[in-house]
């Protein structure tokens, strides 16, 4: 039941995570955005199933391989979403369309790590899933906020230093447009 209770809780954070980082909205870089990351950390390391026991070794190295595509799609994600800071100097990302490919690809990852798993005997375990997926989330919120933090370093986002104009950063796939100009 608590495999159950995990994929559940996956595919709701996902869900959720996907609807909010595919619509521009403005990004907060003092708020605490490692906490769910944290949460759902927690809630899969403390599953004592997260290794087959009758296979040590290799449910290890699986999810090893697991938290490596957690953490360079967390990469992918945060290098691919547009950054940008309106007149008023709030700072905004969305999501695109490079965006999506990393997550097609994490995703077609992570599938090829469960076939491998299931071909090698091994028993998976949602929190394997869930732990990849919040060093994703991890990783790519630690790179947005630093992203969003160098807009107008070295003032902080709050307040924009007197006179500055809006920047933007652009995002992998972006040519060398602004982000505000960009058609979504």
């Amino acid at each position: 039941m608590v495999g159950l209770t995990n994929a559940v809780v996956v595919v709701a954070v996902v869900a959720l995570v996907l609807v909010r980082q595919f619509r521009a909205r403005p990004i907060n870089t003092d708020r605490r955005w490692w906490l769910l990351p944290v949460i759902l950390g927690v809630i899969a390391l403390r599953e004592p199933s997260l290794l087959d026991v009758h296979h040590r070794a290799e449910s290890a190295a699986l999810l090893a391989v697991e938290l490596l595509i957690g953490l360079a799609m967390g990469a992918g994600w945060a290098w691919t979403t547009r950054v940008w800071t309106e007149p008023d100097g709030v700072v905004w990302t969305k999501s695109t369309k490079a965006s999506a490919a990393v997550w097609i690809a994490g995703i077609a990852l992570r599938i090829g790590v469960y076939g491998l798993g299931a071909a090698l005997g091994l028993h998976q375990h949602s929190s394997a899933l869930m732990l990849g997926f919040a060093g994703s989330l991890l990783v790519r919120g630690g790179i947005l906020t630093w992203r969003a933090r160098t807009l107008f370093a070295p003032a902080t986002l709050s307040t924009p230093p007197l006179g500055a104009s809006p920047r933007f950063t652009t995002a992998y796939g972006d040519g060398s447009r602004p982000a505000e100009k960009e058609r979504a």
